[in-house]
């Protein structure tokens, strides 16, 4: 069976007398002193087999696809057998989890085997997910079932192709091993995650938290070689580190936030110094919008709530700051003043993003400071009505000529109209502002940063339970291509575009583990 297009099924009668060729592999990280990881094999699979494999993705980072057997593919990226150059080892990290600080965490069910060098986007890391235990699992079986894997695959690369930072996937494997969960046994399976790199602020925290102002530096320059090698021979490294943490941290949140993407475990354990996105457990898409909206099923005070993911980001850049508060300056007041200086840009820097992002959804090339509150009083309108994130923002670019404003409007109450209509009036006098006025332009754009469809929660859920249940990827292969042109409207997919049942069961996920 093929599934072609962007990520493919691989055949193996097509393909099993084939040679499969992995690029060599680098592991820089393993030069640091072995306090930074610790050495592990990954645990052999019994039978792997391959579910899913990225193969443009592949190709950019120098794996063969069409030139290796599906079985050779499912040996490597499973752990069965090692790439060429690998050095399999567990990163060591800390973390405030839900605010609480932990002082040993790691990869406890992951293994970073190395690194490929990419042209332009310099080296990206080649991490196992779900290979087994490790010195940091802290009695954990180190796997991965089925459903997990398969959703960081299906919603990691649905967020690549909204444009938004991210790690990314490049195969998904089944081990034939049984993993005990809660719920009972379920398949084992193993991702292989691409990264630029597995650098978090709970990397840091690690070595803040063992006074180790030695191990502090050395991964400092190496963060600032791996990801701002301009910036290596700055006068005051830890202050460059915390501004760039600041600058990409306050760019991804603002992705997120125009998508109405909820991450749901924003840890500093997963607060990448890349400024990508890392870790789909308990996350979801917003469907009506709510800023208190919550999805996973261990925020019981709503800590990672929609609305307050942009302050969260800025209090884990923080914590980064805190741990380089000896690399910033000598005198302690001196380093605090410093690197507060810095943490305090964050909401100017957001904000500057946010306005961007969400002025362009509402067609405003432009946006100001003034617009704020236009986009505000939206969002507000959007609350009160209960309408859908991503479907209003859709449906008003059918709205700029004021010809009808029924695709908006359908379904919000007769009391609100009036609300509605001012706001509508209101928007549309704003557009016509603009010095190179045109509805059909203004709507082109619109329609091109407000996706048709994302990955809904409910056909994530249908997509994956075919996939543990029945043994089935098919619904999983058919939402995970509807998915690679989601700005577009294609007639196909507009089971996509169904809104679910107001009524139905507030959607819960669960993490991984």
């Amino acid at each position: 069976m093929r599934h072609r297009g962007w990520h493919r099924m691989l055949s193996t009668d097509d393909l099993n007398e084939q040679m499969i060729v992995f690029p060599a592999l680098e592991n820089t990280y393993s030069k640091l002193p072995e306090r930074f990881y610790a050495h592990c094999q990954p645990q052999v699979p019994s039978q792997p087999s391959l579910l899913m494999f990225n193969e443009d993705l592949a190709g950019s980072l120098g794996f063969s696809s069409t030139d290796g057997s599906e079985q050779a593919l499912a040996d490597g990226f499973s752990g069965k057998t090692l790439m060429p150059g690998s050095k399999p080892l567990a990163m060591a990290y800390a973390g405030h989890q839900f605010g609480h600080f932990v002082p040993q965490l790691g990869d406890g069910r992951a293994l970073l085997l190395g690194e490929v060098r990419v042209d332009g986007l310099g080296r990206q890391d080649v991490q196992l997910k779900g290979s087994g235990p490790t010195p940091f699992s802290r009695g954990g079986d180190g796997l991965a079932a089925l459903g997990p894997v398969l959703r960081e695959y299906l919603v990691s690369e649905a967020m690549a192709r909204l444009g938004i930072p991210t790690t990314r996937a490049l195969a998904a494997v089944a081990t034939g091993n049984p993993v005990l969960r809660d719920t009972g046994r379920e398949r084992g399976a193993v991702l292989t995650r691409i990264a630029s790199s597995h650098l978090r602020v709970g990397t840091f925290q690690y070595f803040a938290a063992r006074g180790d102002d030695d191990g502090l530096r050395m991964l400092t320059d190496y963060a600032l070689e791996r990801h701002h090698p301009s910036e290596t021979d700055k006068e005051n490294s830890a202050l460059a580190l915390i501004a760039h943490g600041i600058k990409v941290q306050a760019l991804l949140v603002a992705h997120w936030m125009r998508v109405g993407f909820v991450h749901g475990v924003m840890n500093t354990d997963n607060c990448a110094l890349s400024g990508e996105t890392i870790d789909y457990g308990p996350c979801a898409f917003l469907d009506a919008y709510d800023p208190s909206t919550v999805f996973s099923s261990i925020d019981h005070q709503g800590r990672y709530a929609f609305a307050n993911q942009p302050g969260i980001a800025q209090w884990n850049i923080a914590r980064l700051a805190e741990t380089l508060l000896p690399l910033v300056h000598t005198d302690q007041d001196s380093a605090i003043e410093l690197a507060t200086a810095e943490v305090e840009k964050f909401p100017d820097i957001f904000q500057g993003h946010w306005r961007r992002f969400m002025g362009a959804k509402i067609g405003l090339a432009d946006a100001s400071e003034n617009d704020e509150e236009l986009i505000s009083q939206l969002l507000a309108l959007m609350q009160e009505s209960q309408l859908d994130f991503t479907h209003t923002f859709r449906q008003l670019a059918e709205c700029v000529d004021g010809q009808d404003d029924e695709p908006v409007l359908a379904t919000v109450a007769d009391t609100d109209l009036a609300k509605w209509h001012h706001w509508l009036a209101t928007w549309r006098q704003r557009l016509r502002q603009h010095s190179e006025y045109s509805p059909s332009r203004i709507t082109s754009h619109m329609n091109s940063v407000n996706p048709a469809v994302i990955p809904r929660n409910q056909h994530v859920e249908t997509a994956l339970n075919a996939a543990r249940e029945q043994n089935s990827l098919e619904p999983l292969l058919t939402l995970h291509k509807a998915l690679q042109d989601p700005f577009v409207s294609n007639p196909d997919n507009a089971w996509l575009r169904e809104l679910p049942n107001p009524n139905g069961t507030r959607y819960r996920t669960f993490c991984g583990t």
